[in-house]
């Protein structure tokens, strides 16, 4: 029986693969906390991997305090970064497969159109420059790796965009959210069923993926959304960004063209705004 490691098991992608496990009973799975899996400690990392033995590594842990990391430089490229190469490395020398999830914030955001896998990379903050650096590594140690771009990822498990809304809607009469950072929502259940339909596969084509729901939209639309939905109360009002000044720049267009893996692994993405209604069913 093949055994899965999900890293960052208490996170947003990590619970909602724990709650996916049960249709899958042919893996053991090891769902990995920090003191599982230990992500900024790298000679501690290196043992645990060597007792876990896993053969498929769902790579979700991860520094993504963004804001935090432009104090935190170096801890973020440990976990972001380090980490992720010795977790490669493992992969290789063990022959196990490898889905880490990397982000939209590889990207400057001056774009006006959906960013393929292969548009131009330049993170505007520490927290992309170390996730960039970590989808390098990762590729460099293990080429059979898969890599996963994600954005503006929410589920009903950690702390999110969406819950932020729901409580701030329901304890204010007005809230401001930017209008000007384009891109698209994940809803984290769904990127959790696109990580098992690779992971279940006949095919394992290497390399990067982007992976978001479908639609265009800014904070600001996603916050009516969840107002519409919510049905709550509270009036949104639409700022621009340099009106909300925040320690780590934003990408402005963070769009992501996803025509790549629903080609070859025959996906169906659904709008953002269908999954955003699961969260409230």
């Amino acid at each position: 029986m093949d055994k899965i490691l999900v890293t960052g098991a208490t996170g947003q992608l990590g619970s909602e693969l724990l709650v996916l496990s049960p249709n899958y009973p042919q893996y053991e799975w090891l769902f990995a906390d920090r003191t599982q899996i230990t992500l900024d400690n790298l000679v501690v990392l290196q043992k645990q991997l060597n007792e876990i033995q896993p053969d498929i590594i769902l790579n979700c842990g991860a520094y993504t305090a963004v804001d935090k990391a432009e104090s935190e430089k170096d801890l973020a490229f440990i976990v972001n970064h380090l980490a992720v190469e010795l977790i490669a490395k493992y992969a290789k020398a063990n022959d196990a497969k490898l889905i880490h999830i990397s982000t939209d914030y590889v990207f400057d955001g001056t774009s006006s159109v959906a960013l393929d896998e292969e548009a131009r990379i330049n993170p505007i903050n520490s927290y992309g420059d170390s996730k960039l650096a970590g989808e390098v590594a990762c590729l460099k140690e293990n080429p059979d790796s898969i890599i996963i771009r994600t954005s503006w990822v929410y589920s009903k498990f950690g702390n999110n965009f969406v819950k932020t809304m729901q409580r701030l809607m329901q304890e204010r009469e007005t809230i401001n959210v930017v209008n000007d950072q384009i891109g698209s929502p994940t809803y984290a259940a769904d990127l959790a069923q696109a990580m098992m339909v690779i992971a279940e596969s006949e095919k394992w084509i290497p390399g990067i993926y982007n992976y978001s729901n479908e639609g265009e939209i800014s904070w600001y639309e996603f916050a009516l959304s969840i107002k519409e939905f919510g049905k709550y109360n509270c009036d949104v009002k639409g700022i621009p960004s340099e009106s909300y000044p925040t320690p780590a720049k934003r990408p402005e267009f963070s769009l992501l063209d996803k025509k790549k893996i629903k080609t070859i692994y025959n996906l169906d993405v659904p709008d953002y705004k269908e999954s955003l209604k699961k969260m409230f069913i």
